[in-house]
Order: structure tokens, then C-alpha cells, then sequence
């Protein structure tokens, strides 16, 4: 195994159609028009020697080593900013060009360091390769007099020389080294698009700097890596680099956070990771990646991971460590025993959105096939639902209809209700990218997030709405667009049933669902709102992003349908730059839906109810399925506190900390019997756990994940589980364990069965992934390649659907004991609850749960910067520090949900989108008061967790 290859071409391609011919070094070549001389030489084989040149960003032409000799024409231009041109005849080796790149090379030699057999970079360094190159001998100019590399000049302190900057905990930046190319800076501002880095001085004085002459930590530097994978020293390296050396072989494979699904190349030195760099053919990330996926995975060697299994009779009673066979031996027994004195309905199951889709779809077919019931659930539950329902109910299918790759050709976007560059931050570089190059912007968002206003990029529209109103304003918005007659009628006639288009049309067209009507309600201004709506149907290509803003609401389900319509409305269904994209938290959440993670639903989204589906599992499977819908999560935790619902097998989710109004959540798990957690960590649900099983992480295990756009991507082991089991294997030992005569060898073999019962995955194998490096379902006969772009020549369900969307308050109300609304939402270096990325480096970004408050409301109660606050509803009240902001409007908080000293979820109620029981997290009516420490709950809570978290024979597992 060696290390994957990748051919850097020193420019972007080009997508031009026509086609040019010329002539490099006597072969003809053919290339698409716009194509740079340096990468149509690259294509034919032919390497020009280059230092400021990737093709990760645009030709820039400062090393003036790639020069060439084109004939006809005087001097030697730069190939990489020189474009092609029918006929040209060009030279790249030439005695003249030999002597000019040995003299440029002589110069950049002699302002460098000459450590490279002690350097990280030893190996892989692209000066080093280039001095061979161009046949570098000696330098003739010495290595004395002024220079950026020694820290003394003559009898004193050198005063170019700067120190090495280690303030980043991932990477160094080292500037005697740094050969001023503006790589770093370019990968910042053209891919990254947080333009965190600049050149100060001119001339020999030349540096690269972080903000203004700051740190990289105290910068605006997002540690995305775009600039250490840029940089062709050892100027900006990697500190596992520096600490293990260079890799010998790499694995390319799946992140394993959010659900913009980045390919990674896990870089290795044996069992060892040495680093993650993003993999320019990943289709989801085309070589970017953000500082969770690429340098925070330093989670799995924790010491704090559990590593053996572990049982306990009460969960006051200290962890006992067993052996696996004695775990899932009395797991097996307490199941049957607690069906047997309580009922089959009594126990169930929780799939992971973490794991991967073979993973979940054991899970799901354990509780169906071996627990004989539909108590199935996953995350989606309390995240995406709606949109399954929502979408499923307008377009036949329950997911976004777009690739990530349809961003590039979109001409107005509209983002609710979610926050890409901090929850989907590769994602959010992208469209930062299509801003700059003049695609207008939409934000709805109760808050000032940072697409409103960040570096070349303005919202055109920011619509900062009342928490709770996103119907209402959708439904306004719709209002104009039908009422100034923008609707694409033809579109609708051709693709949607018309009589439901009129019904709705006539609906919205009311006066009361004017922006004027719903100002005083949603607290936009109608001229903003009219103006986007304008916006939206007259701009050229509209695409659509929502997150759990939009979901997470009593009302998601309506949101989205909301949203489909106008999509419908306005014709922006079907085609490359529109859509309803839905952006999804998890790495796999997308997947655990499609792998029948629904009570009501197996794998495909086709209904328990349905005779022929489950006949399909039954003749496979050997068994009788329950044609009855199963408990969702709410339900489960209402049956164990009413005394009905006793076990619970849960894999890879932490719905102590994540699910709301945690209060319930824990009298209910109190209430079980039976409570198994597999996971990486003793995390919040484990403290009521009576059994737990060690998880794998990512890096131990082999599976596919589906991520945001649809896109079945490949997971890859790269080393041996510390476990000693993938997670798919320990649940194939439990329903062994419970007498089902499971015999899968690899994970090929479950999405062989999931291809052979689920039709959206027909075509799937691990055979098919490594040919096409990944697919989007649909992909079966009628679509072999997959389907990037949905609803092409109609919807899935025949017409789309305009539905009627009215707007019905939550009954969630503010008054005088709790005045202001609590939104909740996430932060760029943490993930979800925090189990990963708090066990990483990224805590020096977010140490703690913050509460953002607008400076009015602050000063109203008496309240500074960073002074402890209280933060209290109706469900239960919790202590953190105040963050003072105008990020947020008046009467809005914010805080996020990362750390589990805060739990916020204490705050949250059991008020629910009347589809799905999403809960309803971004609205909860709190006041805010100052604080001198925690609340009584949180001290009971630590306590209790402390306890629960004993292992006999060892110190306290903290979490």
C-alpha cells in the first residue's frame, strides 16, 4: 500500500467546450480555450517546473520558474497564466529557459534555511523537488548578509528574522522558511473565503502574515488547513508531521461529522495517523475541508474512550469490566426477560446517524427481526424529520434535490434557518466562492449570522424574523410572487397538478398574508420582505438551503412544505442552481433515514404497512415482521415513565444531552430496566446505563455514509478497532447472542442485501463505489449513474404537490416571567454534543456554552461581558457566561448546545412539530438573570454523573 497519488496540474481546469490544438515540445495537444499553457502541458506529460502554482487556486505568476518560449513570440511568459491558443508552437526546456530557472532558484536557495534532512517537510517539499528540477548545483551568492533565516546579524539581533508561531494547535507556521508565493494566502481567500492571511511589506521585507501582524490562534484564521496544504515548504506544517514524520501509505475515506460528507486521505505510518488531507476528487468537498474533519480527530486515541465492555445491575452501582461474550450474553437475557414479563412492545432500539448505513441497517433489522416490533428510531427524530415528511408530502421523495456542485451555477440563494459556515463549513466556502463572483444572497435568520456581512461577500436581503414565524414569512413571500404575478406559470402547468396550484395561489394571495399584513407578527419589514421575494423569482436560478432552523420548529413540517412551494411557484426544480436543499447535521443522518430508521418506515421509506414490502424482509429475512408503527423517541421516553417501555438498545447517540427538555429525558431513562449505550465514550445517556458496549470510530471500520446531496460515499478502515469490533460486528454478536443466525463476513455484504430489497439502492455495491468513487440515489436500471439532480422530467410522486400552509403560533409564549425567546445552534470547531470534538484540540476555540444577548437587553438586567447568567423557562433553569452582542436582536438570545456542564436542553420544552414530534428548540420563552454559580440542578446532575461514571478498579471515566 503507498500513498494515494494526486497530480497537482498547477492551474484549475477549464469548462469551456470549444476545444484548441497546439503544439508543446513537438506533441500536438488538444484542450479546452481558457486552459493554461502549464496545465495542457501537465496533461500531455509534460512537467513544467512551477512554485506558486496549485490547482487549487488561480495562476498567479510570482515564482517565475515556469516560464516558457513560445515561437513567434518575444520573452519568456509564465505558462501558468499564459492561456493556450490555436497553433502555438511552445518550448518548456530551453538552454535559455535552463539558465534563468537555475538563477531564480539560486535566489529563493539562498534565503533558506539548509536543514532539509532535519526538516518535517523532508520528503515532500516542493522547493526541494524544483532545485533538482532545474539541476540546482551550488548557490553563488553565499548565504551571508541580509536574510530571513538566521536570528544574529553580524553583532546583532537580525531584525527580518521572526520566530516560529506555534500558537495554533495543529499546524506552525514557520517564516524563515516561507518563500512568499501567496499559496497560503490565495487557498485562503479563493477556496476558504475567510481572506485570514496577507502579505505585509514590500520587496525583500515580504512576509505572510495572519490578520495584522497577529498570531494565527488570535487571527481570523478558521484553521481549515486550505493554507498547510497550499504551502510547498515546510513553512506551514502539520505538528503530527513534525512529531511522526511523513506518511508511507494513505486510505481515502469518509469524514465522519457533518453532512457535507468530505473524502479525506487518512495519511499513515503503519497503524498510526499522521494526518487527514482532503481529497481533491471528493465530489462533495473537491479538496477543501474545515477544521473538524481535517485536523480533529484525535478523539479516537483519547484516553478517556472505553475500550471494553461493561455491565452494572443498578445504575447507582459502580461499571463492572466483562468480557464481550459475558456482555451480550446477560444484554440477550434481560431483553427476553424483560419481553417476557412486560410484552414484545417493551423494548426498542435507537440507530445511530454517526455509524455507517450498513451499521444502522442491522440495528434496524435486530428490533424488527429478533425484538419482533417497530420501536425504532434515530437523531432524525429530533433534527430532519420534517423534511422527510415535508418534502416526501410536495415532491414523492424524502431529501434535497440538488449536489453540492449545483451551488456553482445558482444565481440567487435563499438561506433559512441555517448557518453553513459554521455548521456546514465546506459547504459555506463554496457558496462564499458563488457570492464573489455575483450571486445574490437571502438570509432568514433571527440572527446576524455571518454570510449576512464577512469579508467581499453582503446578504442582498437579511430578514431577521421573530423566532417561530418562518411560515408566515415564507407564506408572505409567496404572497408576492403570486400577487405581482411571478409565478413560472408554464412550469406548474407542465409539472404540478394545477387545481392544487390554484387552491394555493388563492390562499396565499389573501391579504393577511401580505408582508404588510405579517410585520407586526414576524418583525420583517415588508419592504425587505417584498424586495426578496422579487429577488427570488426574477433573479435567474433560486436554490434553497434550510437547516434546523427550519425544522426544529412546532410547525417544520409546514416550513418545508412551505418552501417546496416556493420552489414550485417559481420553477427552481429540476435543473442544475435551484432546489430544496436540505442541510443535514450528521454525517449520516441522511443514511439512517434510508435504511428504515422510522418507526413507521423500512429501509426505502416504504410504510410497515405495506404487504409487499414486508414480504420482501420476511422471505429474506425468515421472519414475520408487525405491520404496526412502532414508539418514536417521545413515545419510548412517555411509555418507561408510564411503566410499559423497559429496554433500550442505543447506538451512537447521546439523547441525554441532544434531545430536549432533559428533565423527562432522564425520568424516563430512570425508568427502564434495561438501558445498553454503544458508544466511544461514557457520554450523558450512559450515566442511566446498565450495559455499555464500546464503539468504533470511522477510522476502524469499513461502510459507506450518505451525506446531505444523497452521495453514497465510501468509509475505509485504516487501522484495527481498539474495541476489537466495527460496530456492525458487535450488533450481529448481540442478535446472535438473541438467537438469529446472522453470518455476514464484511460490510459489502449488507449493502449487497440493501441493494437487493431497496430499490432507490439497486445498482449499489462496493464493487460499483470504487469504479465510480460514489453514486447519489436514486441509482438502479433507470438511473446507472446515480442522480445528482432530482426531478429532472417530473416528480417522484408524478405531479408536485402545492399544499396549504398555515401559519399556527406555537404555544410557547413570552410574558412578564419569561420575556425574551431562547434560539439554540452550533459553532464552527464543536460538533453536536461535543463527545468528539471536546476530546480534541478545538476546545481552545470553545471552552464553554456561551449566551449571546443584545447589549439593550443586557443592560436592562444589570448584565456585563462574561458575567454569570441564569438562564430559566418553564422546563427547568441552568447557569453560563453572558457573550454580549448584536448579533442577536433585541428580545432573541443564543447559546449552543456543545458542553454538558451547560445542558441546555434543561431550558427546552416538550412542545413539537405536529407531523413528526421534531421538538421545537428554537423557541423557548426564558428570562435571563445574573448568576453567582451553578444551579441547583447542574450540581445535582454532576453529582449524579460522578457516580454513575465509577469503574471498579479504576479512576473515574470522566466524560
Amino acid at each position: 500500500m503507498l500513498l494515494v497519488p494526486e497530480t497537482d496540474f498547477g492551474t484549475p481546469a477549464s469548462r469551456a467546450k470549444t476545444q484548441v490544438t497546439l503544439t508543446i515540445d513537438g506533441r500536438e495537444i488538444t484542450v479546452p480555450e481558457g486552459t493554461s499553457i502549464m496545465r495542457a502541458s501537465m496533461e500531455a506529460g509534460i512537467q513544467v517546473p512551477k512554485l506558486c502554482a496549485t490547482d487549487m487556486v488561480d495562476a498567479f505568476g510570482s515564482c517565475r520558474l515556469c516560464l516558457i518560449e513560445i515561437e513567434g513570440r518575444n520573452g519568456t511568459p509564465a505558462s501558468c497564466t499564459t492561456p493556450v491558443a490555436p497553433g502555438l508552437v511552445v518550448h518548456t526546456q530551453t538552454a535559455r529557459l535552463k539558465d534563468i530557472r537555475k538563477g531564480v532558484m539560486e535566489l529563493y536557495i539562498s534565503d533558506h534555511p539548509l536543514d532539509c534532512l532535519t526538516c518535517a517537510a523532508n520528503g515532500d517539499c516542493e522547493l526541494q523537488d524544483m532545485a533538482g528540477a532545474v539541476g540546482l548545483r551550488d548557490v553563488r551568492y553565499g548565504y551571508d548578509g541580509d536574510n530571513h533565516v538566521k536570528t544574529r546579524a553580524g553583532e546583532g539581533l537580525n531584525a527580518r528574522w521572526m520566530p516560529k508561531d506555534e500558537s495554533n494547535p495543529y499546524f506552525t507556521y514557520d517564516p524563515s522558511k516561507c518563500i512568499v508565493c501567496s499559496r497560503c494566502v490565495r487557498a485562503c481567500e479563493e477556496v476558504q473565503g475567510t481572506f485570514a492571511l496577507t502579505i505585509e511589506g514590500r520587496g525583500f521585507d515580504s512576509r505572510v502574515s495572519p490578520g495584522q501582524h497577529e498570531d494565527f490562534l488570535s487571527s481570523e484564521c478558521v484553521s481549515c488547513g486550505a493554507c498547510v496544504q497550499a504551502c510547498p515548504t515546510a513553512t506551514l506544517t502539520e505538528k503530527s508531521v513534525i512529531a511522526i514524520g511523513q506518511p508511507e501509505h494513505s486510505v481515502v475515506t469518509t469524514c465522519a461529522y457533518c453532512g457535507v460528507g468530505c473524502s479525506f486521505k487518512a495519511e499513515m505510518r503503519g497503524e498510526e495517523l499522521v494526518r487527514m488531507v482532503p481529497w481533491k476528487d471528493g465530489q462533495a468537498n473537491r479538496g477543501h475541508s474545515c477544521v473538524k474533519g481535517r485536523f480533529a480527530y484525535g478523539y479516537s486515541t483519547h484516553k478517556e474512550r472505553i475500550l471494553n465492555p461493561m455491565i452494572r445491575e443498578k445504575v447507582t452501582d459502580p461499571w463492572r469490566e466483562v468480557s464481550w461474550e459475558e456482555a451480550l450474553a446477560h444484554t440477550a437475557a434481560e431483553f427476553r426477560r424483560i419481553q417476557y414479563q412486560y410484552g414484545r412492545e417493551s423494548i426498542g432500539g435507537i440507530t445511530s446517524s454517526r455509524c455507517t448505513n450498513e451499521e444502522t441497517y442491522l440495528v434496524q433489522k435486530l428490533i424488527r427481526a429478533g425484538f419482533g416490533n417497530n420501536n425504532v428510531d434515530t437523531c432524525a427524530r429530533v433534527c430532519h424529520s420534517p423534511t422527510g415528511y415535508g418534502l416526501g408530502q410536495a415532491f414523492g421523495t424524502s431529501a434535497g434535490t440538488q449536489n453540492f456542485d449545483s451551488v456553482e451555477e445558482t444565481d440567487v440563494v435563499i438561506i433559512i434557518g441555517a448557518n453553513p459556515t459554521d455548521g456546514h463549513p465546506v459547504f459555506g466556502s463554496r457558496l462564499k466562492k458563488r457570492l464573489r463572483q455575483g450571486a445574490r444572497l437571502i438570509v432568514i435568520d433571527p440572527r446576524r449570522i455571518d454570510l449576512v456581512r464577512s469579508p467581499h461577500i453582503e446578504a442582498a436581503y437579511h430578514l431577521p424574523l421573530r423566532p417561530g414565524t418562518n411560515v408566515a414569512v415564507a407564506t408572505a413571500l409567496a404572497h408576492v410572487i403570486v400577487t405581482e404575478g411571478l409565478c413560472d406559470e408554464e412550469f406548474i402547468r407542465t409539472r404540478c397538478d394545477w387545481s392544487e396550484f390554484e387552491d394555493w395561489a388563492g390562499f396565499v394571495a389573501e391579504e393577511r398574508h401580505s408582508p404588510e399584513a405579517t410585520e407586526a407578527l414576524t418583525g420583517v419589514p415588508a419592504d425587505d420582505l417584498r424586495g426578496a421575494a422579487r429577488l427570488f423569482a426574477t433573479g435567474g436560478n433560486g436554490s434553497i438551503y434550510y437547516g434546523l432552523g427550519v425544522t426544529e420548529h412546532s410547525q417544520g413540517s409546514t416550513t418545508v412544505m412551505a418552501i417546496a412551494n416556493l420552489a414550485m411557484a417559481t420553477g427552481n426544480i429540476g435543473r442544475p442552481g435551484v432546489g430544496v436543499n436540505p442541510l443535514r447535521g450528521q454525517n449520516n443522518v441522511q443514511g439512517s433515514c434510508d435504511m428504515g430508521s422510522f418507526p413507521h418506515e423500512l429501509p426505502g421509506y416504504r410504510h410497515v404497512s405495506d404487504d409487499a414490502t414486508r414480504d420482501i424482509f420476511e422471505k429474506l429475512w425468515g421472519v414475520t415482521l408487525s405491520d404496526e408503527p412502532g414508539l418514536r423517541i417521545p413515545n419510548m421516553l412517555d411509555a418507561a415513565v408510564e411503566g410499559s417501555f423497559k429496554g433500550l438498545y442505543i447506538q451512537g447517540e447521546d439523547i441525554l444531552q441532544s434531545d430536549p427538555d432533559t428533565k423527562h429525558v432522564a425520568a424516563g431513562l430512570a425508568a427502564m430496566e434495561c438501558i445498553v449505550v454503544q458508544d466511544l465514550f461514557l457520554n450523558e445517556t450512559a450515566n442511566y446505563a446498565h450495559v455499555f458496549l464500546p464503539g468504533s470510530t470511522f477510522l476502524e471500520k469499513d461502510g459507506t455514509f450518505t451525506n446531505a446531496e444523497r452521495r453514497i460515499n465510501r468509509v475505509r478502515r485504516v487501522m484495527t478497532p481498539r474495541n476489537g469490533y466495527a460496530d456492525w460486528e458487535v450488533t450481529q454478536n448481540l442478535a446472535r447472542a438473541m438467537g438469529l443466525a446472522w453470518s455476514y463476513t464484511h460490510p459489502s455484504e449488507i449493502m449487497d442485501e440493501i441493494a437487493a430489497t431497496t430499490p432507490s439502492f439497486a445498482k449499489v455495491s462496493y464493487a460499483y463505489l470504487e469504479e465510480k468513487g460514489s453514486v447519489q440515489w436514486p441509482c438502479n436500471e433507470k438511473a446507472p449513474e446515480g442522480s445528482p439532480i432530482m426531478h429532472v422530467d417530473g416528480f417522484v410522486r408524478g405531479k408536485g404537490k402545492f399544499i396549504r400552509t398555515e401559519y399556527v403560533a406555537t404555544d410557547e409564549k413570552t410574558g412578564p416571567r419569561f420575556p425574551l425567546l431562547l434560539t439554540t445552534g452550533r459553532i464552527l470547531s464543536q460538533y453536536n454534543v461535543g463527545a468528539q470534538t471536546r476530546r480534541t484540540e478545538n476546545v481552545v476555540w470553545h471552552e464553554e456554552d456561551r449566551l449571546e444577548i443584545h447589549p439593550h437587553d443586557a443592560e436592562l438586567r444589570g448584565i456585563r461581558d462574561g458575567d454569570w447568567v441564569r438562564l430559566a423557562s418553564r422546563s427547568g433553569d441552568t447557569t453560563l457566561r453572558a457573550l454580549i452582542t448584536d448579533r442577536v436582536a433585541t428580545g432573541v438570545v443564543y447559546t449552543t448546545f456543545h458542553h454538558p456542564t451547560t445542558q441546555a436542553n434543561v431550558i427546552t420544552t416538550d412542545f413539537s412539530d405536529w407531523a413528526t414530534n421534531c421538538p421545537e428548540y428554537k423557541v423557548t420563552a426564558v428570562q435571563i438573570s445574573p448568576s453567582n454559580g451553578p444551579s441547583e440542578w447542574q450540581t445535582e446532575y454532576e453529582d449524579q454523573a460522578r457516580q454513575s461514571r465509577r469503574i471498579i478498579g479504576k479512576l473515574e471515566a470522566a466524560e
